[in-house]
């Protein structure tokens, strides 16, 4: 048996938009008992780490969406017995909040524009709201099956889904170092639409910086930015059409569609998640509605 094998490997792969940056920054930093692979300075060294550690068990964490595959394809090819973690939100809270997002950063596109449930032809596509494909991806390639948690679990009790979770990675950890203290702050209509507006004029989007100035570049966008969704918060309303960003129905259709595969991701982690020692726990996901 190799030396790797013997050890205890946990792969935490988002999704994005599922409060993954606060657990990255309030909550795995402070367990105990697992080395934390940190997202943002450790990440790209990840399988060496674990490949030359010492340590008995090893908590990964990065947010994948569209990228899933080719990033669980690299880590996988050398760590296959690896435990991979998802978490998943309701399909229109979801695409809604990731929608969100990319209007902060710059994207003055209308909603069907970024998702085209009727035509396919959005930045996002209907593959990318396919939570069952997710997890046939792990499957695909890890030995492990896959722990599937729920965003709406992690708000309705936040202490029992941390417990869950240190209890699956075999981590210990002090109630009273943990922040319930969100890591980003949510913007409301306003500011996105004050945001949108002045994107249409002003390209001010991360993923379109020139590269060769890009620290100078960041700094302009966001100085643009962050500036407006300040000044937005405080401007009347009559200053914004009345036109929400995200139409109820555009949301409904959603939901609507991908019922099946949500009421088969809740089956799913009721039927294959490990049971946690508190009997609030067992499952954790019993306050997820399904249909």
């Amino acid at each position: 048996m190799s030396q790797t094998s013997k050890k205890q490997i946990f792969f935490h792969v988002g999704l994005g938009k599922t409060a993954t940056t606060y657990l990255q920054y309030r909550v795995f930093p402070y367990f105990k008992n697992v080395e934390y692979i940190h997202h943002s300075y450790r990440y790209k060294n990840a399988v060496d780490i674990v490949r030359k550690g010492k340590s008995k068990r090893y908590l990964i964490s990065r947010e994948f969406d569209q990228q899933m595959e080719d990033e669980v394809s690299k880590f996988a090819a050398h760590h296959p017995d690896t435990t991979p973690i998802i978490v998943f939100r309701r399909h229109d809270s979801w695409i809604a909040s990731q929608y969100k997002r990319f209007v902060k950063n710059g994207y003055a596109i209308p909603f069907p524009s970024f998702f085209d449930l009727k035509n396919d032809r959005g930045m996002f596509k209907k593959i990318d709201l396919d939570f069952t494909h997710y997890i046939e991806i792990l499957e695909k390639y890890f030995t492990k099956k896959p722990i599937v948690l729920f965003y709406d679990d992690m708000k309705k009790d936040l202490p029992a889904f941390i417990d869950y979770f240190a209890e699956q990675v075999g981590a210990e950890y002090e109630k009273e170092e943990i922040s319930h203290k969100a890591k980003h702050r949510s913007y409301n209509e306003k500011q996105l639409k004050a945001i949108m507006h002045v994107g249409k004029k002003v390209d001010i989007r991360h993923y379109h910086l020139d590269r060769r100035f890009y620290p100078l570049n960041r700094f302009y966008a966001n100085m643009i930015r962050y500036s407006t969704l300040f000044v937005g918060k405080y401007l009347p309303d009559s200053y914004f059409s009345p036109h929400p960003l995200i139409h109820p129905e555009e949301l409904k259709a959603v939901r609507h569609f991908y019922e099946k595969d949500w009421q088969a991701v809740v089956e799913y982690a009721r039927k294959n998640n490990p049971p946690g020692s508190n009997k609030k726990l067992l499952p954790i996901l019993a306050g997820i509605q399904v249909g």
